[in-house]
């Protein structure tokens, strides 16, 4: 029992060298720049490319390796800074996370595209091979020199931030920009230097892992969300607390895979959310850094953008068009194409929803939307539940999970809150991973679509066409009317300034969760059409992927807006839809389009496409002069 536990200590002490290295350049990224930094994944696997292309490829020996990958990806980092990320310092903290989102997919599909998704094997020089014997334990010589060069780069890094006068210059600039530029700080030069050394730290630790672990495009994804909770537990604005989280963390969690493994992929989310319920600002951080908040567009709360440039048209009239061109579409375009848009635009609106109404930052959606999807599956297709019952089931669970994620929530705000949902989203996850219903990697499959109240056979893609476009309008309208009632406009109110509402009275606290709640209702509705459309479900629908995907579609179509989230979900779904023969590429041009669409439409497009409207109608148009009409000659 004793070697086991000195075993799995080893491992922890590994694992936090690289924690600490992630989560130093990550807080020094957020705490400087102001912005959760989604790329620092994609840059920690392309230290572990660039290290093993320079020894396998170019010949370099391992310590030239390592250091050519650390600058090289110092220096992309600074392209990345100066030619992209600068444009969203003025903006909401969001731009900043979603342009990083769509780098960090293009990013790693470039790198699927050139070496496939199969890891690629290094290993450690000569010199490095074999174990040190301790005494009291045999450590493995090279896991030995990953300790001790992430504790000397960490502790070096420490003392030059808090005690030399480059450390206080780079204090100065994270405290107030304004006043250390004004005292003579060159603080954009600061800032690419920041970003440049975050980015060389994670290609350091993604070159020291490359031994350890296998090279491969997809091991920075999932190590990214562990380095944000450390950062957050540590404390935003304390590099001493980030390093020694990331070391005590990492052994905890060792230790717990030794005595109970089910628990060891959680527990650095469980203690990031009991830390932010007890002490919002970390265990070692002085106080809450207030400043890192999102605010919710700004838009129209119950009219879009660019209405004003149409034609007034009754609601009659309207509806008759929305249900006629509805009713023709599965004529022209195959109708489950159109069923996965309308999943998807149900799915974004529950994020809309928060973020752009009711000034709620949400990361779990996915979590909904899994939920749903997997209890839905399960009652068809193990319970053989009625199809309506089996749909109602999975929207109660997904409402259910909502409320417990709500009432964690709002006890927080801003970025806070963002990491308590993505924390109880990914323990959500991790259950699901180890839960014998949901069969791990392989999903439920052929789940029954069953009959509707007993008349309406869902066999038929026509059928399910037509339920997912009464859900989809059902949202809508809904939505719609709510936002007009008085809840609407105190959730509209609470964005706006919540100090305000609860002077006047309001339980802000109770009006959140009710948020929540029909957020979740949203998000469970889309995952039970997909379980029942699809015939599926699976853990890709409970990743925190999705939930990217979901703030993605809503920015693309204009957050605050009714429209917008079926808009992004049109283009979401059909890149990915007619761009599969292009393999991997689709990442890559998925990735890229998103970030040109945070650069150039940041209020989406619902609100590009009415001024576009005006302008086309002020173009000049022939007009008959008096002359003609009245059949004179002039």
């Amino acid at each position: 029992m004793f070697d086991l536990v000195l075993g799995y200590l080893i491992i922890g002490l590994v694992n936090g060298s690289f924690y600490a290295l992630l989560s130093l350049g990550l807080a020094l990224i957020f705490g400087l720049l102001n912005v959760l930094n989604m790329t620092h994944g994609a840059l920690y696997m392309m230290g572990a490319f660039a290290a093993w292309a320079a020894v396998e490829k170019l010949g370099f020996g391992y310590l030239p390796a390592i250091g050519l990958a650390s600058v090289g990806v110092g220096a992309a980092g600074i392209v990345i800074e100066r030619c992209l990320l600068r444009h969203t310092y003025k903006l909401d903290p969001l731009y900043g996370f979603m342009l990083t989102f769509g780098l960090t997919t293009a990013i790693q599909g470039v790198f699927q595209v050139q070496f496939g998704s199969t890891g690629l094997p290094f290993a450690p020089p000569a010199w490095l091979a074999g174990g040190v014997d301790l005494g009291f334990m045999f450590f493995p010589t090279y896991r030995l020199w990953v300790v001790v060069v992430a504790l000397a780069i960490c502790l070096g890094l420490w003392l030059v931030i808090e005690r030399t006068s480059a450390g206080a210059t780079l204090r100065a600039a994270s405290e107030n920009a304004g006043i250390a530029e004004a005292l003579g700080v060159r603080v954009p030069k600061v800032l690419t230097a920041t970003f440049g050394i975050g980015a060389a730290l994670a290609g350091l630790a993604g070159a020291l892992a490359a031994p350890v672990y296998q090279v491969s495009p997809l091991m920075g994804s999932d190590i990214l969300l562990v380095v944000f909770a450390i950062i957050v537990v540590g404390g935003m604005g304390s590099i001493g607390g980030t390093i020694l989280a990331s070391y005590c963390l990492a052994i905890i969690e060792a230790l717990i895979q030794a005595f109970y493994p089910q628990a060891a992929n959680i527990v650095i989310f469980a203690f990031m959310c009991v830390v932010l319920m007890v002490r919002p600002q970390g265990l070692f951080g002085i106080s809450v850094v207030r400043r890192h908040e999102f605010r919710a567009a700004r838009l129209p709360a119950t009219r879009e953008a660019g209405i004003a440039a149409m034609p007034v048209l009754t609601p009659v009239v309207v509806g008759a068009a929305i249900v006629a061109a509805l009713a023709l579409l599965p004529l022209f375009v195959y109708p489950i194409y159109l069923v996965k848009i309308f999943c998807f635009a149900i799915f974004a609106v529950s994020f809309n929803f928060l973020l752009g109404f009711a000034g709620i930052v949400s990361f779990g959606q996915a979590a909904l939307f899994g939920t749903a999807a997997y209890i839905t599956a399960q009652a068809l297709k193990v319970w053989a539940l009625p199809v309506e019952l089996a749909m109602l089931a999975g929207i109660a669970a997904a409402i259910a999970l909502g409320l417990i994620m709500g009432a964690f929530a709002i006890r927080r705000r801003g970025i806070y809150q963002a990491m308590i949902t993505l924390a109880v989203a990914q323990m959500v996850y991790f259950a699901y991973v180890q839960a014998a219903f949901t069969h791990g990697e392989d999903g439920i499959h052929s789940v029954p679509r069953g009959i509707l109240f007993g008349l309406i056979d869902l066999r038929d893609d026509r059928a399910v066409y037509a339920l997912a476009a009464v859900a989809l309008l059902a949202v809508f309208l809904g939505l719609r009317g709510l936002l007009s009632s008085r809840l609407g406009l105190l959730l509209v109110a609470i964005r706006d300034d919540e100090r305000r509402a609860l002077s006047l009275g309001h339980n802000v606290n109770a009006l959140k969760v009710a948020a929540f709640a029909i957020a979740s209702a949203c998000a469970g509705l889309a995952g039970t059409l997909s379980a029942v459309a699809f015939q599926l479900a699976t853990l890709s629908g409970a990743h925190w992927h999705l939930s990217g995907e979901a703030v993605l579609m809503a920015l693309i179509g204009g957050i605050g807006t009714l429209t917008g989230p079926l808009v992004g979900a049109v283009v979401l779904v059909t890149m990915q839809q007619f761009l599969v023969p292009f393999g991997a590429w689709v990442l890559v041009i998925q990735g890229v389009v998103f970030a040109l669409s945070v650069l150039l439409f940041r209020d989406g497009l619902v609100a590009w496409i009415g001024p576009a409207l005006k302008r086309t109608r002020s173009w000049p148009t022939f007009r008959p002069s008096a002359a003609i009409q009245s059949g004179t000659r002039p």
